[in-house]
């Protein structure tokens, strides 16, 4: 199978939602996509699936590996518990060491990068390159896997995948050194030659207006919409992220990790300003500590203060469960607690907005739409970021692409101009 035709393979897993425990020969879930060329396989047991192996057999490399195992699981042949000398390191002192390695980077990282090193051997298994060549890979290999990917995949795929192999050698202490020159500039060949396949929708974002025709095509009698409305109130007025509020599946919920009623807190200020406060046990910048997220009353039907509290009401989810936890019927019994999942609140808040005639819009439009109300309310844009906990470019793709936002700053004599200006014009250098 040439490289061209696994490339698309692989790409599957980076634009799709792919659960974690992907198949060694299938780098797609079986039950949500699948390769036209590569059907489901059949009941009938007298015939044989034809799917493509994507990897060669390897004892390195354990088929069935989930993506967010590969970084520590996937040994390379020169590893450095390959390497040991027994007298000087014990093998469980060596495994302790690639595990709290391992550790710096996020789960989600890893998972993502499990993908990456799974494109990465393919590659070396479609261009022949031995087990001792991959690591430590030269200049070279690395080189030409960011080459091959030019044109093939989005140009932050294309940086994930060589992370990938990057950070695989760093787990394994393996010494990484490539030309930093020759693969800044593939990856910006990358970047700029991004298939059409692999680029995003544009992510439209939410506003109050369009959450106001959201409720009220919600029926607030049902304890699953009334979740459903705070935990979208609250997320689109704390800037948050909605994946820090709802679950990724039903049996994911980890008090050390989700937000919990107990987590709530309310703080006044010394003008008597209340401010209700979430804290997220843990997030990817800060899984340790956690960080906070807030908001205040609203005016409107949009208020989160009111809906939180009616959610509180109706439903009365558990101290230590998840927060936006609702009450459903099970076996005829009223009353038992289920986890706003994330796939059931994206039905919801679909159904309501094509019930109002709406177009629905992705979840990430939540943080962006937030993002957006309180610049146009005039909240200083370094307020926002940090209110937001936006990464510098990533918050300043929207001032471009939003005119409104810049409407106040570019008239002439505008009194704001000077603040905007601070913001995104580069630093003196020295």
């Amino acid at each position: 199978m040439t490289w061209s035709k696994i490339a698309h393979w692989t790409q599957a897993i980076s634009t799709s939602a792919v659960p974690s425990a992907v198949s060694d020969d299938v780098p797609a879930a079986e039950s949500l996509k699948r390769h036209p060329e590569n059907p489901a396989p059949a009941t009938n047991h007298t015939q044989t699936s034809k799917r493509p192996r994507l990897l060669a057999p390897s004892e390195l490399r354990p088929v069935g590996t989930p993506n967010r195992d590969r970084l520590r699981v996937w040994v390379p042949l020169n590893a450095r518990v390959n390497q040991r000398n027994d007298t000087a390191h014990a093998l469980a002192d060596l495994e302790k060491l690639t595990n709290d390695i391992q550790g710096a980077f996020a789960p989600s990282t890893r998972e993502a990068y499990g993908t990456g090193l799974f494109a990465f051997h393919a590659f070396c298994d479609s261009k022949g390159v031995p087990e001792e060549q991959r690591t430590p890979a030269s200049p070279t290999l690395i080189a030409m896997f960011a080459s091959s990917m030019v044109g093939l995949y989005a140009g932050s795929t294309a940086c994930n995948y060589v992370y990938a192999v990057r950070a695989w050698h760093i787990i394994h202490g393996i010494k990484w050194s490539v030309n930093t020159e020759e693969l800044d500039a593939l990856l910006k060949s990358a970047e700029k030659s991004v298939p059409a396949t692999s680029k995003r929708e544009k992510r439209d974002p939410f506003t109050t207006a369009y959450i106001l025709k959201i409720r009220a095509a919600l029926n607030l009698q049902d304890p699953l919409h009334v979740a459903v409305y705070a935990c979208l109130t609250m997320t689109f007025y704390a800037t948050a992220r909605l994946g820090e509020f709802v679950l990724k599946s039903l049996d994911s919920f980890d008090t050390a990790k989700h937000v919990k009623p107990s987590d709530v807190r309310v703080e006044v200020d010394r003008q008597g300003l209340s401010t209700t406060i979430f804290h997220i046990p843990s997030t990817k910048m800060v899984p340790a500590a956690g960080e906070d997220v807030m908001w205040a009353r609203q005016d409107d039907d949009t208020d989160p203060k009111r809906a939180l509290a009616d959610h509180m009401r109706v439903n009365n989810p558990p101290a230590d469960g998840p927060l936006f936890a609702y009450k459903h019927r099970t076996r005829g019994r009223k009353g038992d607690h289920k986890p706003l999942a994330w796939r059931k609140f994206l039905e919801v808040i679909d159904a309501a907005a094509k019930a109002a005639g709406l177009v629905p819009l992705k979840g990430h439009g939540i943080r962006i739409g937030s993002t957006l109300e309180y610049l146009l309310r005039g909240v200083p844009f370094e307020v926002m970021k940090t209110k937001g906990r936006w990464g510098s470019d990533a918050f300043l793709q929207y001032l471009r692409q939003h005119a409104q936002i810049l409407a106040l700053y570019i008239q002439a004599n505008s009194t704001q101009h000077e603040e905007f200006i601070q913001l995104v014009m580069p630093p003196i250098r020295r």
